[in-house]
């Protein structure tokens, strides 16, 4: 009888959580209120989507964008977007209740629009590692979906690979984003914060943009310990090869050129932390 009492109170408090008014504040400041959790979301972001899946919020997603592939639940989902532009008559037809979009994802022009539309928009733009957890868990308040599990083991596994890697030597890292033109990472970008995480120093952090272009010189006199770039699925590119003309950096001459899964390092999903850790194996194999 005690067993079914809690069963039967679980389900009165999931039901009053279901239609509990929610107030949340995005990562732009502003604030979203909604009269009860969404029911019809728009997910403008591979990463948001993922996020919803992982707080078991999959099976209310109407609309997605083009390149949103994860998990394989996401791959049957209606393309509402595509890279830096969105199909704002699909989105009206999908009668969204909430429309989540990754700020730097469009240009401002085109989240004004897709403001106008008159559904509450949630905007995403994650600045640290930590901001994913705090995402993990708004959504879930907007959705009326638990994140608090999800977003406790990402906060646990982040600390222990902080911890893991605290106090070793420093080892100087060429992260190329591009290779023409030749473009980089600056210091406030999410996957500067995990090169320095793994004790590593991105040697453009003192550059302010996000992607800056730097110069071959510029990364010949910074010579790198390591050099990584990013492709989908890890898969094997001819993408640092250039840098095999250059044996005098430490990176060439030690073999030291790596390539990570775009999918999971450029993502502010839970798996980014999978691809943090394949990247500071790497750079604690130069020590």
């Amino acid at each position: 009888m005690m067993r079914w009492k809690a069963v039967v109170a679980g389900w009165l408090a999931f039901g009053t959580m279901a239609h509990a008014a929610v107030t949340v504040v995005d990562d732009e400041g502003h604030a979203l209120e909604l009269a009860q959790p969404a029911r019809r979301v728009v997910s403008l972001a591979p990463h948001l989507t993922e996020q919803l899946f992982a707080i078991g919020a999959g099976d209310l997603i109407v609309g997605t964008t083009e390149f949103a592939d994860y998990p394989a639940a996401a791959r049957q989902l209606p393309r509402v977007a595509r890279a830096h532009s969105v199909d704002l008559e699909r989105v009206r037809a999908a009668r969204p209740d909430l429309i989540l979009v990754w700020g730097s994802g469009f240009p401002p022009a085109t989240i004004d629009a897709v403001r106008r539309l008159g559904a509450p928009t949630f905007v995403s733009e994650p600045a640290h590692l930590a901001d994913i957890a705090t995402s993990l868990r708004r959504l879930g308040m907007l959705t009326g979906r638990s994140g608090e599990l999800v977003a406790a083991a990402f906060d646990a596994r982040l600390a222990v690979l902080r911890d893991r890697y605290r106090g070793r030597r420093e080892v100087r890292v060429f992260y190329q984003v591009w290779g023409e033109p030749l473009m980089t990472l600056g210091g406030r970008h999410v996957v500067s914060e995990a090169i320095a995480l793994c004790g590593g120093r991105n040697v453009f952090s003192g550059l302010a943009p996000m992607a800056p272009r730097v110069s071959t010189e510029a990364v010949l006199a910074a010579d790198p310990e390591v050099i990584i770039t990013a492709e989908p699925g890890a898969r094997p590119s001819t993408a640092l090869d250039v840098w095999q003309r250059f044996a005098g950096i430490a990176a060439v001459k030690n073999g030291r050129l790596v390539t990570l899964d775009a999918d999971r390092i450029n993502r502010h999903g839970p798996r980014i932390l999978d691809e943090i850790e394949v990247m500071c194996e790497a750079i604690d194999r130069v020590r």
